[in-house]
């Protein structure tokens, strides 16, 4: 697949996925909304290495700067 997110969609993702990762460990979210957050943490994580969100895919949206 072609990549189709840039740097500062990346970063966002992981910050975001980090900051779910404190909330559960310091015991603030627990139960389903634990559960469901920590997925989605992972499909951050996952989607930022790969540089690919498969959601923008049918949208034709991309992140990354357009090269010259």
């Amino acid at each position: 697949m072609k990549s189709n997110m840039g740097t500062i969609d990346k970063v966002v993702r992981i910050v975001i996925a980090i900051a779910i990762a404190g909330l559960y460990f310091a015991n603030i979210i627990s139960g389903v909304l634990a559960a469901i957050l920590l997925i989605l943490a992972g499909i951050f994580i996952l989607t930022s290495f790969m540089s690919v969100c498969p959601l923008y895919l049918p949208f034709g949206i991309s992140t990354r700067k357009k090269s010259a």
